[in-house]
């Protein structure tokens, strides 16, 4: 009976030692996106899945109806709330009404990190991983400019943002471009206030080749002689391209994009995007667990790129034409490095 008891205490022991590891104490983990059917946050998804795999930690995957659902997100953060979750990566739909969600998790000890879309404030979360979204779309806007040489100067331009709230995202990138094409910025933490002629007008998208092609008309509506197309997203581009053909303009009209993913760059080396910028959403996702998985090991949060209050996952500019003064990488490498 002594003999019994004494195994049963040693195993019992062996039990709770094996209960406290960090491989094996259930960290778990969420990843909330936009939506699910955008290839961008599909290769997110893909890098946190790999990345949770590796390290151990259970991931649970949540993501809006459509671009623009931040009630599904605010049901999931409570969610993760309610599950004990470690911590969330969150792209917001909503970058300001999700902030009071977001804090309720801060309080109740997860850590929240924010991709590719910045928070506003960008402090509401504890750390942001994302592409310099503003540098994105200053690569090709001087790009555009470039190209079009002294055409520039009387160029018609088309904006095909994301949505009317104005996220953080879709902000940083419709105003790097408008800077990089050398036009003057009213108030630079929104779009629609700028006074230059060249800008036809503006209108949203929701991300998606539906959103591109509508708007598209509505801007070929107001004028019909644009020849200047900059795009919130390259689902967007695509549908622009596709009302700009069938009026017969899809020849003679620029279109440049921000993504890099690998139907995008593929759209740039047939002509139907002129440039793009590409970010790296499965880097960003993959940070994002690491993160997550060092918090509840150790208690450390993330810090952002030195000079800059967010960390920076790089992004490089995607074209088949460089021109002189501007970086860029041909459609092969684009395509190599698609997302990575």
């Amino acid at each position: 009976m002594k003999k019994l008891l004494l195994t049963t205490t040693i195993a019992a022991l062996a039990i709770c030692a094996t209960a406290i590891t960090p491989a094996s104490a259930g960290i778990s983990a969420c990843l909330i996106t936009k939506t699910d059917t955008n290839p961008f946050f599909v290769k997110m998804k893909e890098g946190a899945t790999a990345k949770a795999k590796e390290l151990g930690i259970t991931l649970k995957s949540y993501a809006g109806k459509i671009d623009g659902d931040s009630e599904s997100q605010v049901a999931a953060i409570e969610t993760c709330i309610a599950d004990g979750a470690k911590g969330i990566l969150i792209t917001a739909s909503d970058t300001k009404g999700i902030v009071p969600t977001v804090e309720k998790a801060r309080k109740a000890g997860l850590l929240v990190i924010a991709l590719d879309t910045p928070l506003e404030p960008i402090d509401a979360a504890d750390a942001t991983f994302a592409t310099d979204n503003f540098l994105a779309g200053e690569l090709i806007g001087k790009w555009a400019a470039a190209s079009l040489g002294d055409k520039a100067k009387d160029a018609k331009i088309g904006m095909l943002d994301l949505a009317v709230s104005q996220p953080s995202v879709g902000v940083l990138r419709d105003q790097g471009f408008l800077k990089g094409f050398g036009i003057d910025l009213g108030d630079p933490n929104k779009w629609g206030d700028e006074k230059d002629p060249r800008i036809v007008g503006h209108d949203v998208t929701a991300g998606n080749e539906e959103g591109g092609r509508k708007a598209m008309e509505n801007l070929l509506a107001k004028d019909p002689f644009i020849n200047v197309v900059y795009t919130i997203n390259e689902p967007a581009a695509a549908g622009a391209f596709e009302a700009l053909k069938s009026v017969g303009r899809e020849k003679d009209v620029l279109i440049v994009s921000v993504d890099g993913g690998c139907p995008g760059v593929k759209n740039v080396a047939e002509g139907v995007i002129g440039a793009t910028s590409q970010q790296y959403p499965l880097l960003m996702a993959a940070l994002g667990v690491e993160a997550i998985k060092k918090w509840a090991d150790k208690g450390v949060k993330p810090k952002p790129t030195a000079g800059k209050n967010f960390f920076d996952t790089g992004v490089s500019l995607i074209t088949d034409k460089p021109v002189k003064g501007v970086k860029s990488i041909d459609t092969k490498k684009g395509t190599n490095l698609c997302w990575g």
